[in-house]
């Protein structure tokens, strides 16, 4: 195993597992052999569950957030279910764009009540598009903090709240596409994707706080 830092971030190397923390966002990339990788990302939100999660099912105006998606549009809703047309659009060196398409079905699960808090999640799977695989899960881990006598944070309570917000892939480009190329790609957009939604709820926060 090898750790440097790059001037921006720390990289972790080994054989077969990469992570790279930078920016208050942490992601991890596992080798599952071939061309299959693994990619869990995570940050941390100063927010309440359902804040994020309002962010996150408001599916058409992803788009808006998130500047590498161009289009994010729901071509079926039924109850904890949604069937998504995402375009993904990055710039390349010499001029050229990067696109991905895909549908993605999405599945909306329950909140789960935690001693200290909640969780819930989305579970996602692209059924049609530019990957022979494309799945994982969205999840939102809540923990409240309240105030002791002494004045001092305590987890469990309902002052204020923040929310880690996960990212698990499994990917598998089709074969005319390089893996490293889509990996590295990949590993940007979601940094960049987990950043906005970051932003979003504060920007939600400090709208309603000003109210």
């Amino acid at each position: 195993m090898s750790l440097h830092y790059d001037g921006r971030a720390i990289i972790i190397q080994d054989e077969k597992e990469e992570s790279l923390c930078e920016d208050g966002v942490f992601i991890e990339i596992k080798k599952l052999g071939g061309n299959c990788r693994r990619i869990r990302s995570k940050i941390g939100i100063e927010a309440s569950l359902d804040t994020v999660w309002d962010i996150l099912t408001d599916y058409e105006k992803l788009a808006d957030l998130i500047p590498g998606l161009a289009v994010s549009k729901v071509v079926e809703k039924n109850d904890k279910f949604a069937r998504l047309f995402q375009i993904g659009q990055q710039n390349l060196p010499l001029g050229l764009k990067f696109n991905a398409k895909g549908v993605l079905d999405c599945y909306e699960k329950d909140v789960e009540i935690l001693p200290h808090g909640k969780k819930r999640e989305i579970q996602f799977k692209m059924v049609e598009g530019d990957f022979t695989q494309f799945e994982g899960t969205w999840l939102l881990e809540q923990f409240s903090k309240t105030k002791n006598e002494d004045n001092h944070e305590v987890i469990g309570g309902e002052e204020s709240s923040h929310t880690t917000l996960s990212y698990l892939v499994d990917v598998k480009p089709k074969l005319w596409l390089p893996i490293r190329l889509v990996e590295g790609r990949l590993c940007k957009e979601i940094k960049t994707n987990l950043s906005c939604i970051r932003d979003e709820a504060k920007r939600v926060i400090t709208a309603f706080t000003s109210l």
